[in-house]
């Protein structure tokens, strides 16, 4: 599979931009693990545009990450294509175009799903990005606004005849936001349809290898693009790419190997950032990091190790954590909601 001139192994894995999640110190995790693109959490082309200093930060990357896509998103062409010529200027692989983030401060100014219900505008800002750079131009989007405007299908050949590179799918509508199952049967009604012929991504609840191989084998998709599977898990690119080559699973990582690379990616975001900040961009990965996860009265564990605001206090919290003899089970809405709202500190 190519976008462009970039050609991909059998079965590519991509990550997901996510914000304050993609930043470099986990991109290069989930490189070292085998993921084959890897996206920058998403950067507002308003801000961009406006030199905001934490906002031009997320256009930093490092050459072992490549091939990298640099992701903005917008309500305005002109804005756009000014911020697509900016990203351009330090050099990633792809820009690429985000018509699929659902919460309310983007999607309700007319930005990211929002686009949605505008598509004369969404393909009008596609093609002035286009127009605007000489990178090839990727879009990530949704299926449509909601159960009653699914629109992917006749939207995917326009992005097409507009003139994008490789489009990718997540297989829910704005409204259902991150609830519910994704549905992936429009997506390979788009891979599927005779009048594609850009490689089409798919993306929404693949979080084993087994259903890694099911959507490559029953949707067609050329790639497939994994989010909040991989938060606090970078290794589970390796575990796909095994199954997917072999047919049998990996060997499981041992705890403390787990342990030792949940401490280097918060070393990586330390070398990128600093102590304080960098330890804090990291809080989400360690509240969801599989390791921990289900070992008796851990939440005054999980508490502190949130609260660590000194590398030597977050590592000597994370030493005393021993592997746990058996596991119980947590609940995972709660753990989600408790470690996001930690996370925002």
């Amino acid at each position: 599979m190519k976008i462009a001139d970039i050609e991909f192994p059998e079965y590519p894995l991509f990550l997901a931009p996510m914000e304050d999640v993609t930043d470099p110190a986990f991109r290069l995790l989930c490189k070292q693990f085998g993921a084959d693109m890897l996206y920058t959490e998403f950067i507002s082309c308003d801000a961009l545009i406006r030199s905001i200093k934490r906002t031009e930060q997320k256009l930093n990357f490092s050459e072992g990450e490549r091939p990298l896509a640099i992701q903005i998103y917008g309500r305005d062409a002109d804005t756009m294509a000014e911020a697509a010529r900016i990203a351009e200027a330090v050099q990633p692989n792809i820009i690429d175009l985000n018509f699929g983030c659902p919460v309310k401060k983007v999607a309700g100014k007319g930005s990211g799903s929002g686009l949605l219900k505008d598509l004369p505008k969404l393909l009008e800002i596609t093609s002035s990005v286009i127009n605007a750079v000489k990178l090839p131009v990727t879009v990530k989007t949704r299926l449509g606004w909601d159960e009653d405007s699914k629109v992917i299908v006749e939207l995917a050949e326009r992005l097409q005849d507009v003139g994008i590179a490789a489009l990718t799918i997540h297989g829910r509508t704005r409204a259902q936001m991150y609830t519910g199952d994704a549905d992936w049967t429009l997506i390979g009604a788009v891979k599927n349809n005779p009048r594609m012929h850009i490689p089409i991504i798919g993306n929404g609840d693949v979080t084993t290898p087994e259903r890694a191989r099911e959507c490559f084998d029953r949707y067609g998709v050329d790639a497939i693009m994994m989010g909040r599977a991989a938060i606090g898990k970078p290794w589970i690119f390796a575990e796909m790419k095994h199954y997917l080559k072999h047919g049998v699973h990996r060997a499981d990582l041992s705890f403390d190997e787990k342990i030792s690379i949940i401490k280097q990616q918060v070393l990586n975001a330390i070398d990128f950032l600093d102590e304080h900040r960098g330890i804090i961009h990291t809080r989400r990965h360690i509240a969801l990091a599989p390791a921990f996860k289900g070992i008796p009265n851990f939440k005054p564990t999980r508490i502190a190790m949130l609260q660590a605001t000194k590398l030597d206090e977050l590592f000597a919290i994370i030493d005393s954590v021993k592997e746990p003899e058996f596991l119980v089970q947590e609940n995972d809405s709660e753990l989600d909601s408790f470690s996001q709202d930690q996370c925002a500190l």
